[in-house]
């Protein structure tokens, strides 16, 4: 009976040995681990919940072969070096993910007593997608209180065509919604409330600005994007256009599909720019047509030539004198 109760103890102590370390051993191996872990504490991205995806690293003192980084696999698990044992790590913070892997290594026997620490070295389960008229689309990661304007920020701001608003797609609980931002009010900064808080899994799209196009006799006809979400109206248009040329006719024309169909509706420029009718709306996608008057023309171009065939007649005859 006493040698077998010797035998349990020595078998006992072995596997103290094996399980745990000593003070000497586990203090020299936390010093060589030291500048690794520094280094690794030096690039966390913070401590929002995991998901499937992420990146950590997971340090155990004194046990180098199981320190190392780790995917989380598509569940939001990963597989412990020595036991092979799966810990769920979905949806915990990394000192909740320590918590459960030091709990893991408890229950399979690998280590008495180990000391964990979780640090995040690439979010991939916080995704946002950030698509339309910014500058650099793609996909950032929402991390720590990220909210609407970061996600246009880190794709390198709006574009030159972005249209009046930003459309914020958002899925929680298993519902999603959709809210339409004013840029010019978002950008303002006026209502903090607008610059909504997102959490992964959301969808930022810009879309490109209406356009209204401009022809005729104008000193800079062309297609213009159309910023406000209300339209535009003609003298605006003119505006833009830099103004009408001479020789332009009293009255202009908008070319509007309505329902298919191409309408032609007047414009009484001249009352408009003289303020004795109101000014008319753009829609989106208008055609503004403002027609050179011909007949004006010819009558100044003859008259011209009537100036410079009286000028040059007048010199001859002084000439002659």
């Amino acid at each position: 009976m006493k040698t077998s109760v010797l035998a349990y103890l020595a078998v006992f102590a072995a596997g103290t040995v094996v399980l745990g370390q000593s003070p000497t051993s586990q203090s020299g191996s936390m010093a060589a681990d030291e500048p690794l872990r520094e280094s690794v504490w030096n690039s966390n991205l913070g401590s929002d919940p995991l998901g499937a995806g992420d990146l950590v690293y997971v340090s155990v003192a004194g046990a180098p072969e199981m320190s190392r980084s780790f995917r989380l696999g598509p569940e939001g698990s990963v597989a412990l070096p020595v036991s092979g044992a799966k810990v769920s790590l979905q949806g915990l913070t990394p000192d909740q993910a320590a918590v459960a892997l030091k709990a893991k290594l408890q229950a399979t026997h690998v280590l008495v007593s180990p000391i964990v620490s979780v640090s995040v070295l690439d979010y991939r389960s916080r995704q946002v997608t950030v698509v339309g008229a910014v500058k650099q689309p793609g996909i950032v990661q929402a991390v720590g209180e990220f909210r609407v304007l970061d996600a246009i920020a880190k794709s390198q701001g709006l574009s030159t065509d972005a249209g009046p608003t930003v459309i914020v797609t958002s899925s929680l609980k298993g519902e999603q919604s959709q809210t339409a931002i004013p840029i010019k009010e978002l950008l303002a900064g006026g209502k903090s409330d607008l610059n909504l808080l997102l959490h992964g899994g959301d969808e930022v799209r810009v879309p490109e600005a209406p356009k209204i196009y401009i022809v005729g006799n104008i000193k800079a006809p062309g297609i213009y994007p159309l910023l406000e979400s209300n339209g535009t109206t003609v003298l605006k248009a003119l505006a833009m256009s830099q103004g009408q040329l001479s020789f332009t006719t009293r009255e202009a024309y908008i070319y509007r599909n309505v329902e298919g169909k191409r309408e032609e509706i007047p414009v009484p420029l001249h009352g408009i720019l003289h303020r004795s009718a109101p000014d008319m709306a753009l829609l989106a996608n208008d055609i503004l047509y403002i027609p050179e008057s011909s007949g004006l023309h010819l009558t100044a171009s003859v008259l011209d030539r009537m100036a410079n065939f009286g000028g040059t007649v007048g010199s001859g005859l002084i000439i002659w004198h």
